[in-house]
């Protein structure tokens, strides 16, 4: 018997084989289909994928016999790797110098007939085989060896498939905890700096009540200007520390209320500054849904309603329904619209349509941003719909 020859790039064959994280992995019918389809082809009891590492090769996929892996120098696939371009046969082991005497040629599974595709990266390392075996002499047509050469391609590309898969997960997981760690810095930044905000707000306020009439004019337009500076800081920092909230809201358990306790909460909420017309419209009587969470995309959604409606009284009509997996909202108002040419970006963080609010007050860009980062953790959808001019409306659904 002689014994395979180790790759001149074994050490960069290895480190190939390893990157996809599959030697040891469970059976999967993907792999098991290909064995069995090439069994069936080139008409062998046997047909293995084959990948040999630095001490034996394994079997991701055996058909027609139990073992999962032999030793690597007694194995025809180690013969195969290094021949990475070529269909490998021995068409008779028991008169073949380097197999006549391998302990799989004279004992079980008593290996005759030996026919492997190279398993090749897009690196050019030979990983192992696809191979089919018989216990007798054969000798495979063209038309077999073309199809045995497709099937271990089917091979390669779920093996290239699985390691796509690998590197997405390891991405994502990667990403997620760089998001996790920029929303704590911005929830810990926004949070220092609010204490010394508030001093030098309630400074300016008492400026402003109790030595107003030791400065000049000039003096008070200052203080006056670091009085509005003061609180339009304080609320993007509200913002931000809302934003870095939004998604840990959604940990709290759903909760069951009617839509008339729904209807009462938000007209308190609303209607104590100025007139608003509310419409609700919905069938439904009872949710089981995250109330907190709801709860913080309405009051969003009708705050902008109200700060950017340009008619007298505001009308806002909510609209719910449900069907067997989502509820279905509707945000309506009569304001002036969204141009389309800002409907793309209006859920993005810092990003905004208007530059100042009925109020003459400049908005963040942080309350739908914080909508869409619910609604999306809460595996729903959003959209905006509007022409401009005549309204907008605000269409969202998320799973019950």
């Amino acid at each position: 018997m002689r014994q395979p020859v180790i790759p001149h790039n074994e050490k960069e064959r290895l480190k190939d084989l390893k990157s996809y994280a599959i030697l040891d992995s469970l059976n999967e019918d993907d792999y098991d289909s290909l064995t069995k389809i090439a069994s069936e082809i080139c008409g062998t009891p046997i047909s293995l994928i084959s990948l040999v590492d630095d001490k034996r090769q394994w079997f991701k996929s055996h058909h027609g016999v139990d073992a999962t892996e032999t030793p690597k120098e007694i194995a025809f696939c180690a013969h195969a790797i290094n021949e990475p371009e070529e269909l490998f046969i021995v068409p008779d082991s028991r008169e073949d110098e380097r197999f006549y005497d391998n302990p799989l040629v004279v004992n079980a599974p008593n290996v005759v007939f030996y026919a492997g595709v190279p398993l090749v990266t897009k690196k050019g390392n030979a990983l192992g085989t696809l191979c089919v075996i018989d216990h007798k002499p054969k000798v495979l047509t063209e038309k077999q060896k073309e199809t045995l050469s497709i099937l271990g391609n089917q091979v390669m590309q779920l093996m290239e498939l699985r390691k796509s898969n690998l590197k997405l997960k390891s991405t994502l997981e990667e990403m997620s905890t760089k998001n996790k760690e920029l929303e704590r810095f911005a929830y810990v930044a926004a949070h220092d700096l609010k204490s010394p905000l508030c001093t030098i707000s309630g400074m300016t306020n008492l400026l402003k009540d109790h030595y107003s009439s030791d400065l000049d004019e000039n003096g008070k337009t200052i203080v006056e200007h670091i009085h509005n500076s003061s609180d339009k800081l304080k609320d993007l920092i509200d913002g931000i520390l809302s934003y870095s909230k939004s998604s840990s809201l959604l940990n709290k358990e759903k909760t069951t209320f009617s839509l008339e306790e729904l209807k009462a909460d938000i007209a308190k909420m609303f209607n104590f500054d100025f007139e608003i017309d509310f419409t609700f419209k919905s069938d439904i009587e009872t949710f089981s849904i995250n109330r907190t969470a709801i709860d913080q995309i309405l009051i969003n959604l009708i705050s902008n309603a109200i700060k950017y409606n340009d008619k007298a009284i505001p009308k806002i009509e909510i609209v719910i329904s449900e069907d067997s997996f989502f509820y279905h909202f509707i945000v309506k108002d009569n304001g002036p619209g969204i141009p389309m040419s800002e409907q793309d970006k209006i859920f993005e963080i810092f990003n905004t349509a208007t530059v100042q609010d009925r109020f003459g007050e400049s908005g963040n860009g942080i309350g739908l941003a914080t909508v869409k980062n619910i609604i999306n953790s809460l595996n729903g959808k959003i959209k905006v719909d509007s022409d401009g001019i005549n309204g907008t409306q605000f269409i969202f659904c998320f799973k019950k």
